[in-house]
Order: structure tokens, then sequence, then C-alpha cells
């Protein structure tokens, strides 16, 4: 098994290639101003970080096609000053590097599609990809089991694992895939660089499509600056006490 591949879906880094298409999911951009609101004080530098976590990968791939599954922004109940800036001179950016953007609505997108409008585009609830279906994760369309795709791919949940070596605890964001009553189902890590995200292995699932049902079949694949590491098994990892807390 290639550790980099997950249902012929390639990972590459943050994202997902699937011929000359790339995924990314959970931006957050404007995550900064919201927690300076809340008191926590961080500069803003997430957006750089995005773009040349993104630059590197253009570099490495040959892909004409981009789509962001979902939570371009990060405020729920309007577009912030920093929000309005990033977002419109990211989606110029993507527009400039790809032939096609596709933005996927999430449930931080309830504005998003002033920002697309701006710039020609729509928003989507979902989108097919040959064998493939992409949508946010923060609901399950009804009609899901009679879509042709034998694959979803979802974000919402930010998947990551935590890694203890001695008295650190390290966080590394993952990819994590299993099922969907009878279909493939693969789960995005956020391409946000201010969290690592939820950690599969003791936080409750956030997305409907992992509630209230057993992940422990679930594969798990780490990826470190590129590095793509394949964990096992949640089951499994959930048993090894020296590595994992």
């Amino acid at each position: 098994m290639a550790k980099n591949l997950i249902y012929n879906a390639e990972i590459a880094d943050l994202g997902l290639l699937i011929d000359d298409a790339l995924i990314i999911s959970d931006l957050h951009i404007g995550y900064e101003q919201s927690l300076n609101r809340e008191g926590i004080m961080i500069p803003r530098f997430q957006y750089k970080m995005i773009l040349e976590r993104l630059q590197e990968i253009i570099k490495r791939s040959s892909v004409g096609k981009v789509i962001v599954n979902g939570d371009l922004k990060h405020e729920f109940g309007s577009i912030t000053r920093q929000e309005w800036e990033e977002a419109l001179n990211f989606i110029e950016f993507l527009q400039e590097n790809f032939d096609d953007v596709i933005l996927l609505k999430g449930n931080h997108d309830n504005f998003t599609k002033f920002i697309a409008g701006k710039t020609g585009l729509e928003v989507y609830e979902t989108y097919s990809l040959g064998d493939f279906i992409i949508m946010h994760g923060d609901k399950i369309p009804e009609d899901i089991m009679v879509m042709e795709e034998s694959t979803i791919i979802i974000g919402h949940e930010h998947p990551c694992i935590g890694i203890r070596n001695g008295e650190r605890l390290e966080k590394i964001k993952c990819f994590i895939k299993g099922n969907y009553k009878k279909k493939n189902l693969v789960v995005m890590p956020s391409f946000n660089f201010v969290s690592e995200g939820s950690d599969i292995l003791h936080e409750k699932p956030l997305s409907p499509f992992l509630k209230n049902r057993s992940t422990d079949e679930f594969g798990v694949y780490g990826v470190e600056n590129f590095e793509v590491l394949y964990f096992g098994k949640i089951k499994d990892i959930i048993t090894v006490k020296d590595r994992f807390y």
C-alpha cells in the first residue's frame, strides 16, 4: 500500500491531488482577528503561510484546478476587514495560478458568496470529480447514498493526532480514511496554521459522517512538511501507550 495514496487520491502536504485537481479545506482566513477580539493577541501570520505552502505544492505538482472545500473564512455571521482583504487577495491568487477555481460552502461560509461574487465565482454545496464527491462535511445530503460516486471527501473535522515524546506533546495534522455506510470516506486536515485541529484519539467528532459511530477501523495518515506518515488504524494507535497519550 502506497502511504501517500488514499483511494487513488494522492496526499500532497495538507491537500489531495486527483488527476490535475488540488483539494484543500478549512483555511479559516481571518482567524487571527477573531482571536484578537477574544483577548488572545497573536500576530497575523497565517495568510502568508497559506500562500507559501500552496506555492510549494504548485511547484511539486502539475495541477490546473483547485477546489476549496469549505470554510474559506472564519467568522460565522459577518465579514471582518481582515477576511475581506485576505480572502479577496487569496481568490485572486488562485485565479492567477489555476485554470479553474471551485469554492464549496462550509458552515463558516454564510457570507463567503459576497466575497466570491466580487471575483466572478459562485459557491457550491458539492462537487463531483470522477468517482469522488467532495463536500464540506458539516451536513449529510439526503441523496448521498444514491450519488454515483463511490468515495466521499470531507473537511470540517480538522483531524490531528497527538504524539507524546517524554514530557513533550506534539500534534500532527492527519488524513483519516474509512467508510460511510457503503461508500469510502476521506477526512481532510485543515489548511490553516493557527490551530493543529482536533485530536482524533481524545476529542469527539464534529461531522455527522463520524458522530455516533465507531472509527476504530479508520486508517490514519499523518502529514508533516510534505512527509506522509502512515500510523495504521485508530484502534491500534490507542494501544501504543509509550508513543501516544
